[in-house]
């Protein structure tokens, strides 16, 4: 699930300290990461559900491209799984620490016997990742989307509909110039710290 990097659309909760050009920039290179390590593992096929156009960032070849259907964030993944029809692990471009190991693991944990979804929270509550083994669009109904919260009640969901959950590792998004510092400094060698580091911008105290 991606929105397509744009001055003024993204990452806005960065500004300030970054000008809307500096956060659509970090959100390209979240980006390009995130479609990077998708790439290089061994997902079977890589589909993304995309709000905006493709662009340069986007690989030539290994992604299928859908548009994202209307409505909130949970009718968008809902719609999203549904146009994958089977077993399919989303995540966001908030979390450009991926890797592919990490990915393969995720998929390895969704695949195995007597699992029914994968969920990995992220640090502010919400989460970074949502596996299912068959699309059902009730996956995601009651769970407000972007709150403290949302982690726990999209657990009581999955658990609700008698699914078998594992929990991912909890990994921290992209939210604000703190989370940025913190996890170019947990992925030093990604695109995205790289584009940080060309920015006069200063970790928050």
């Amino acid at each position: 699930m991606a929105k397509a990097p744009v001055a003024g659309r993204s990452k806005t909760r960065l500004c300030p300290p970054c000008t809307p050009a500096e956060a659509a920039e970090l959100a390209e290179a979240a980006l390009r990461d995130t479609l990077a390590a998708a790439a290089a593992s061994s997902a079977r096929e890589r589909v993304l559900a995309l709000d905006g156009e493709p662009g340069a960032w986007l690989p030539a070849e290994g992604f299928r491209v859908i548009p994202q259907c209307t409505g909130g964030l949970g009718e968008r993944m809902a719609g999203a799984l549904a146009a994958v029809g089977g077993p399919a692990l989303v995540i966001g471009m908030d979390t450009p620490q991926l890797t592919p190991a990490f990915l393969d693991q995720a998929l390895d944990q969704l695949e195995s016997p007597g699992v029914d979804s994968v969920l990995g929270g992220a640090d502010d509550g919400g989460y970074w990742a949502i596996g299912v083994k068959a699309p059902d669009a009730g996956v995601f109904t009651g769970v407000e989307m972007s709150t403290a919260e949302t982690a726990a009640e999209q657990r009581r969901r999955l658990g609700e509909l008698g699914l078998r959950v594992v929990e991912l590792p909890v990994l921290r998004d992209v939210d604000t110039i703190a989370d940025a510092f913190a996890v170019a400094e947990a992925a030093p060698g990604s695109r995205f710290a790289a584009a940080l580091a060309r920015m006069d911008l200063r970790a928050p105290l």
